[in-house]
């Protein structure tokens, strides 16, 4: 007889998608600019999961920012990567506007701020 082993503890239901496997994949995403990913630029705000579907609240360095749309595009692309995604909800936020304070510290200390 068959036995069926217990997933490990750690792991996700099936059909499931976590915030960390959202952020991990949007750190492959950077800003042109400054060659650095948006999750160490502090430009994503929030992670929001409802099973299989990601809302994204991320902001960019400034309203004008060129680059925004292809930012925004690669990111929901690098979303869409992950297996079993469902809804992928981009949403850009103003407030609080960006600050090089929301960088991660030890990037922060690398550029020298």
């Amino acid at each position: 007889m068959d036995q069926i082993q217990d997933p490990t503890p750690d792991a996700e239901p099936a059909g499931e998608i976590s915030a960390d496997q959202a952020r991990l994949v949007l750190r492959r995403v950077k800003d042109p600019e400054l060659n650095l990913n948006i999750v160490d630029l502090g430009l994503i705000y929030d992670v929001h999961v409802n099973g299989t579907n990601v809302q994204i609240d991320m902001s960019l360095t400034s309203p004008g920012c060129p680059s925004g749309p292809e930012i925004m595009g690669e990111a929901e692309q690098q979303l869409r990567t992950i297996p079993g995604i469902g809804d992928v909800t981009m949403n850009l936020v103003w407030s609080p506007p960006w600050t090089p304070e929301r960088i991660e510290p030890r990037v922060r200390a690398y550029m020298g701020f």
